[in-house]
């Protein structure tokens, strides 16, 4: 008997990569639309569903010329099994068309194993209940569950359309602050492809053969005794990016539970600063800016949030380990980190200055 469970579309396009030529569709498919899975790919293909210039493409190992245009006409039955429930979510922005929120640290995106409700597309369903309507709920992107920050989530097909679109055109800028061990000189580039771990499927890898391309770039903000603030900025999207490539270069992630090893404390550190350093138990990770092209006006438009308080406490204990081992120096003095505010001194007569 047939399924005759209704369905929503999405048609997709991208001009495949001049580099592609030679490769199985699939495979090229699967980096340019990241947020579907490459065997849900590999449906749509045999289904008729993928164009090349104007034809039907019926197999997944077809070899790409490089260069053609694509249309893919996703197929997704509406996942209406997933309960609304009253997850509290901190909503930066809303309109007839997005949400863009705010996600806090141990918060699950997407209902999986061991996490089957309470999550961020639960609370999404109840706040606005036509989501169910879209393919997960309009969520196009994922934040890590110990990582906070920026999430668009779309509102519409239209909105849902425009945003994988952009994903897969690497044009959305995502910058994210990090706390990393060790003491970064300069800012660079990590290209390096990842992929599941071979013999840990719970992890991912930088890999030398196979994986997705991968591309991060850092720029150092703020450097401490043995540890150094960067801002990360994605032009791909692979699952623990940011982790598994400054962990790559000797600089994991401090906190990281997975890629993070053995944490390295400088001589000296005071015992109540590592004390706190130790007991930070997540990867000091946070998606602080989000910037794309809006699917109703056309105009950019981005978003920020502030670092959470567990990071910023972590940052001002680093700037006092700082100011106690350059005696004599300039120190850092009730500096309040959020930017955009107003930052209030002490004078020494007890007076405070306000600065705009």
């Amino acid at each position: 008997m047939a399924d005759s469970t209704p369905t929503n579309t999405q048609t997709l396009h991208a001009t495949l990569p001049l580099q592609a030529a030679g490769r199985r569709l699939d495979a090229v498919l699967a980096e340019q639309f990241s947020g579907f899975s490459r065997s849900q790919i590999q449906q749509w293909i045999k289904s008729g569903k993928v164009v090349l210039d104007g034809l039907a493409v019926l197999k997944p190992n077809h070899k790409v010329l490089g260069g053609e245009r694509v249309e893919l006409t996703a197929e997704f039955k509406p996942q209406v099994h997933f309960a609304p429930q009253p997850v509290p979510l901190e909503i930066v922005h809303e309109d007839e068309e997005i949400l863009v929120i705010n996600k806090a640290a141990g918060q699950v995106v997407h209902p999986g194993a061991g996490n089957p409700d309470g999550t961020l597309l639960n609370g999404l369903l109840y706040h606005a209940p036509d989501l169910e309507k879209l393919p997960r709920a309009g969520i196009v992107h994922r934040l890590d569950k110990e990582t906070t920050g920026l999430m668009v989530v779309a509102k519409t097909p239209r909105a849902q359309n425009s945003l994988i679109e952009q994903l897969s055109k690497r044009t959305v800028e995502r910058v994210y602050d990090a706390l990393v061990q060790g003491e970064l000189i300069a800012g660079g580039t990590v290209e390096k492809n990842i992929g599941r771990h071979p013999k840990d499927r719970k992890r991912m890898a930088a890999l030398d053969v196979g994986g997705k391309p991968a591309v991060t770039h850092y720029r150092v903000h703020e450097r401490f005794r043995g540890f150094t603030h960067v801002r990360c900025k994605l032009e791909t999207g692979r699952t623990h990016q940011i982790r598994v490539h400054m962990a790559l270069i000797g600089h994991p992630l401090l906190g990281d539970p997975v890629y993070g090893g053995r944490l390295r404390i400088p001589k000296g550190m005071a015992p109540a600063i590592i004390e706190q350093l130790r007991a930070f138990r997540r990867q000091a990770l946070h998606a602080g800016r989000l910037s794309f092209i809006h699917p109703a006006t056309g105009q950019t438009v981005t978003f920020s949030a502030p670092i959470p308080d567990d990071m910023a406490f972590v940052i001002d204990l680093l700037r006092d380990d700082l100011d106690l081992s350059q005696v004599g120096e300039a120190a850092f003095d009730e500096w309040d980190y959020d930017e955009g505010v107003d930052v209030a001194w002490v004078t020494d007569d007890g007076q405070m200055l306000e600065w705009e």
